[in-house]
């Protein structure tokens, strides 16, 4: 049953960097041309914008392709879940954004990379998320570390160690 199971996500991460890499091709194409033949379009911003999103295109290639046996072509290893939710699925919002941006500087003009901020919001975002969410468990969100007024109450517990608040209670 593992066998099938590595098998089917092997299928499925082949599948899905195909069609991250014919999405690339045609986006990225579709601008070039558009830059060459049609209206000037600023290359600059559009190759540093992009690197992030060929980063993360090169980082799902390498940990989601499975690779086989050269001499038996058996499955050697299924490659990580593409379809795992945390980074992996940041990844790919990355690429998409970037296409997105992509296809409307070529529809709008250059003003339309600004589409492109909500990648680095996100991440500022998310960063504050996990920074709050660290502190919390750390048990420094919300304490009176000086031992203030905060734990003056009537039914609050004493800061030290656990000998002196057991002395308290």
């Amino acid at each position: 049953m593992a066998q099938k199971a590595r098998k089917d996500r092997a299928k499925s991460n082949e599948t899905t960097l195909k069609n991250l890499h014919i999405g690339s091709l045609t986006v990225n194409g579709i601008f070039l041309l558009s830059h060459f033949l049609f209206r000037s379009r600023s290359l600059l911003f559009w190759f540093i914008l992009s690197i992030p999103s060929f980063l993360c295109q090169y980082t799902l290639e390498k940990t989601g392709r499975p690779s086989y046996d050269p001499s038996t072509k058996a499955l050697k290893a299924s490659g990580e879940d593409l379809a795992a939710p945390g980074l992996t699925e940041y990844m790919f919002d990355v690429v998409w954004v970037t296409w997105a941006a992509a296809v409307l500087v070529t529809l709008f003009g250059n003003w339309a990379w600004i589409f492109w901020t909500i990648v680095p919001a996100y991440g500022v975002y998310k960063g504050f998320g996990l920074m709050g969410a660290a502190k919390s468990m750390a048990g420094l969100g919300g304490m009176g570390a000086t031992g203030g007024d905060a734990g003056a109450g009537a039914g609050a517990v004493p800061a030290g160690n656990r000998k002196q608040r057991r002395a308290a209670a």
